[in-house]
């Protein structure tokens, strides 16, 4: 049991790393009573983020953490000599590499020698069993010479002999450096930053909630209904219930692909409070029913 909450405590700070690397400032690490290492390291984690959070604030800037919009799924298709025949859009700009630097070349070509073990293990298994599906870590080697750890699904396609590499990636953009995330102007201006922060970080900690009013939401704030209105799209290009409603349905997106979590529940745990309405959204959104995506267990 020990051992246990250790693991859940080490994750934490895990999930932690994650959501700062993401942009995300106002996760935390709830404290416990055992004041060990790993207490002393979530404060520290804690403090971080509280001090990166008023340093951006306080220059003049919003911190728009994209955690779902910087989570993407890269594709490789290979043939039965595991050499590249295809690929998804995302997989240049996640391994830094050309889309030319990539096509009709081995796929081991982008393993780490970390890896070589592993993924010449993983190559015979699938050259042995038309069924095969397996999960695994492989680093990868980027085109800038950086190590990429990733956990890949190595499957093979019924009725044909291609290979289905699939893995979830993260990709960090540069936000900070566009222009129109500066407040140009001094402390009135950065009060209203504070404000667009602050209700923006709200909604992404809260998609499971329905949505306030924007009277509400003005009286939580501190602000007026129509500086909420304005000021939100002028920072982050879109309205408030928009941005709510769309990160309801990304959130969903994820779960749906990444656990084996019941489409009902998933629906209810992003928000929805019927299902019709969820898959509704959910059509509307992407062109295709949730029932439609991969899950895990498939």
């Amino acid at each position: 049991m020990e051992n246990q909450t250790t693991q859940q405590r080490i994750k934490a700070i895990h999930q932690m790393l994650f959501e700062m690397a993401t942009g995300n400032l106002s996760f935390r690490i709830t404290k416990t009573d055992q004041n060990d290492e790993i207490d002393k390291l979530s404060e520290i984690l804690n403090k971080l983020a509280e001090q990166m959070h008023d340093i951006i604030l306080r220059s003049g800037y919003v911190n728009p953490h994209y955690s779902y919009q910087n989570v993407v799924q890269t594709t490789f298709i290979l043939d039965d000599n595991f050499i590249i025949s295809n690929f998804n859009a995302h997989v240049p700009d996640a391994l830094y590499y050309k889309s030319e630097e990539l096509f009709q070349v081995d796929f081991g070509k982008f393993i780490a020698p970390q890896s070589f073990n592993i993924w010449n293990k993983k190559k015979m298994e699938a050259s042995l069993d038309d069924n095969y599906h397996s999960t695994v870590q492989l680093i990868f080697i980027t085109g800038n010479n950086k190590l990429s750890p990733t956990f890949c699904t190595i499957s093979r396609l019924r009725y044909s002999n291609k290979i289905i590499v699939n893995s979830i990636t993260t990709i960090l953009q540069e936000l900070l450096s566009d222009e129109k995330y500066v407040i140009k102007t001094a402390s009135e201006k950065q009060s209203e930053a504070v404000i667009m922060q602050n209700l923006y970080d709200y909604i992404l900690n809260h998609l499971e909630e329905p949505l306030p009013t924007l009277k509400k939401l003005a009286a939580m704030f501190a602000s007026e209904e129509h500086k909420l209105k304005i000021g939100f799209r002028k920072y982050f290009n879109t309205s408030v219930y928009n941005f709510y409603h769309l990160e309801r349905l990304k959130k969903s997106h994820l779960l749906i692909q990444k656990t084996e979590i019941p489409l009902k529940e998933i629906a209810f745990i992003c928000g929805f409070s019927a299902y019709l309405n969820f898959y509704k959204a959910f059509k509307k959104q992407y062109g295709y029913a949730p029932s439609d995506l991969n899950r895990p267990s498939e």
